[in-house]
């Protein structure tokens, strides 16, 4: 079978049962799982699946996807985002580290950081730099978020306005190529609108997939940070906007794209 008629097979398959694996494609059209990856890879590419851990799933629309799949969506490029902006951020400054699965690897890659202050409304980011002991951790408070681990509310936001941050370290949902950063949840949102006021510098951590995603939520525009680090060269309409605005973009595969 040609993946010109897999193609739209897989597509009602992930439609009907919400999500497909690989190794239950591959048993159901009888070909090796290198063949369904292949497929899954066009699928994804032309932005008509988003790859997980093992699968794949519908892009997301109006509703984001779990949290521990989203754990395993682009992880290389995750870690390879937050080894660049983890060393953007000097020692002995005061950071904000916001929800995402990002935003904890660049607190990952912040265990070796000296007299940092760290203030986080994730729960996840906290646990992760009790292991630095040259790291002092607040965390905001607010109504916790099972699923992920998030604080959200007026306490967090007021939380929140009891500082100023040398540095902000926000994710996104979704982007559009026109420089809007998009998300799903309301109280997500504003948590991060009061950060873009509250932090001297703003860094953007996302990968280029957030590029064929859509979410409903307008969160900031482009010329509300001072820096973007993704994992590749973004589309050439956003490149074009951050060097209008004057926002650094910087890419894990390659030198920074502007200053």
């Amino acid at each position: 079978m040609s993946q010109t008629i897999r193609h739209p097979e897989i597509i009602d398959i992930v439609r009907r049962d919400g999500k497909v694996t690989v190794e239950g494609l591959s048993a159901y059209f009888g070909v090796t799982s290198q063949t369904i990856r292949r497929d899954l890879a066009d699928l994804a590419e032309a932005g008509r699946l988003e790859r997980v851990h093992g699968g794949a799933v519908l892009p997301s629309g109006t509703s984001n996807i779990g949290y521990e799949e989203r754990r395993h969506i682009n992880a290389e490029a995750k870690a390879a985002i937050a080894a660049i902006c983890a060393k953007a951020i000097p020692d002995e400054s005061s950071v904000f580290l916001n929800i995402g699965t990002t935003t904890e690897a660049v607190a990952r890659h912040m265990l070796s950081h000296r007299n940092m202050l760290v203030v986080t409304n994730n729960m996840n980011v906290a646990q992760i730099l009790v292991d630095n002991p040259d790291c002092e951790v607040v965390v905001t408070g607010g109504a916790l978020r099972r699923s992920d681990g998030g604080l959200l509310g007026d306490v967090t936001t007021t939380s929140i306005r009891r500082f100023k941050f040398d540095i902000a370290v926000i994710g996104c949902s979704a982007l559009d190529e026109d420089g809007d950063l998009l998300d799903f949840d309301m109280q997500e949102v504003g948590v991060s609108r009061a950060l873009l006021q509250h932090g001297r510098r703003v860094f953007l951590v996302a990968d280029v997939s957030k590029f064929r995603r859509k979410a409903p939520v307008r969160m900031a525009s482009i010329s509300d940070l001072h820096a973007v680090f993704t994992d590749r060269r973004p589309p050439d309409r956003f490149a074009m906007r951050c060097r209008d605005e004057s926002v650094a973009l910087f890419s894990a595969k390659m030198d920074p794209v502007s200053d």
